[in-house]
């Protein structure tokens, strides 16, 4: 919507500068015509001479008026001058917004000079800029990623119809194998891509969710496929009550203990389910044997699509969004996600969410499977 044009910041100013001069003046003139009018003699307030009194008004009122005219381009001057010292940190706010809206998130206004109500707006805004411009160039990465991994799936699945129509004669059942695990691979990294979206949104109705039954349900869930990778998989802990929905917590859950089972030893391996209450917070932490995780790699663990080749096993590689979906999780219920590998091998995984107000604390119970 256009909006007509106004008066500027600055000639208002300008104005009430001018308006507060005049005024002063105006009652410092008067104080000073009603003193010529009075006079006092032996402790009494007497009236001079009528037409003496006359004869000095009439010099005075020209000088007055004189001096008023004076005052009035003083205060509009002066005024001109410090309403545009003070406003000059709007106008480099104001060009660093027009240049953000063009698209330009590079610009920082960085205003110099000691803290005051402008500067905080204009660091503020340096901050917002921060932020936007990381969480743009994040959705970029991103966008660039999603495109790469779902035409992979796609020109894969091109290929192998290209080689039967190549080979009619070719037998059918190698290639509909192979375009069931591709299709396969697509659905699940567009479901992932999906509730990837819908947590950006962080529309759910909260409720409370017991973290400790969470993990079981997880557990039990990926039970057999812990025990097809000849993996140990144990839950302990207490009764951790948490505020959020249940449904996204379960999926945070199965991501970090799928995770876990996935990327462990070949034979041996350990997952460590275990929940905490502290003062403030419940815990849920999944810790697992596995290779040796380096810091470099650490750092990149919760990026999508930044699955790392040391990390994976060559029978099932992922979508490479589960932690992506964890650290997004966790952040619409408020909570801080922690990655610290572990000195012999393997990761541990601790994510920190706000107690419910109504919890009250359950034994410590340990649950072994496989």
């Amino acid at each position: 919507m256009t909006r007509p044009p106004g008066l500027s910041i600055r000639l208002k100013l300008t104005l009430s500068y001018a308006g507060l001069v005049m005024v002063a003046g105006t009652i410092l003139l008067g104080a000073v015509a009603l003193s010529l009018k009075l006079t006092r003699a032996d402790g009494l307030v007497i009236t001079v001479k009528y037409g003496y009194y006359e004869g000095l008004l009439r010099r005075f009122v020209p000088a007055a008026a004189v001096a008023l005219v004076l005052l009035l381009i003083v205060g509009l001057v002066g005024g001109w001058f410090l309403a545009g010292r003070m406003l000059a940190p709007v106008s480099l706010i104001t060009n660093a917004t027009r240049l953000a809206a063009t698209g330009s998130l590079s610009h920082r206004i960085r205003m110099p000079g000691r803290n005051d109500e402008f500067r905080e707006l204009a660091d503020s805004f340096d901050s917002m800029l921060d932020q936007l411009e990381a969480h743009v160039a994040e959705q970029r990465r991103f966008a660039a990623n999603a495109s790469h991994e779902l035409r992979t799936p796609l020109a894969i699945t091109q290929t192998l119809l290209d080689v039967a129509r190549k080979d009619p004669d070719r037998p059918t059942d190698e290639l509909v194998d192979r375009l069931h695990a591709v299709n396969s691979r697509a659905i699940d990294l567009t479901e992932a891509l999906l509730l990837l979206s819908r947590t950006e949104h962080g529309s759910f109705t909260s409720e409370d969710v017991d973290l400790s039954l969470v993990a079981e349900e997880a557990a039990e869930a990926l039970l057999v496929h812990a025990e097809d990778r000849d993996v140990l998989l144990e839950t302990s802990g207490e009764v951790a009550v948490t505020t959020g929905s249940r449904a996204l917590l379960l999926q945070l859950t199965t991501n970090l203990v799928h995770n876990a089972i996935v990327h462990n030893v070949p034979e041996g391996g350990v997952v460590q389910v275990e929940t905490a209450v502290w003062p403030e917070t419940v815990v849920l932490t999944v810790e697992n044997t596995g290779p040796e995780v380096t810091p470099e790699l650490l750092a990149t663990l919760t990026e999508p699509f930044q699955r790392g080749a040391e990390r994976i096993r060559s029978d099932h590689g992922g979508v490479g969004l589960g932690l992506a979906i964890v650290k997004r999780i966790v952040q619409v219920h408020h909570g801080t996600l922690n990655l610290r590998a572990r000195p012999d091998g393997g990761l541990r995984v601790t994510v920190e969410l706000p107690r419910a107000e109504t919890m009250t604390i359950g034994r410590s119970e340990r649950c072994t499977h496989g």
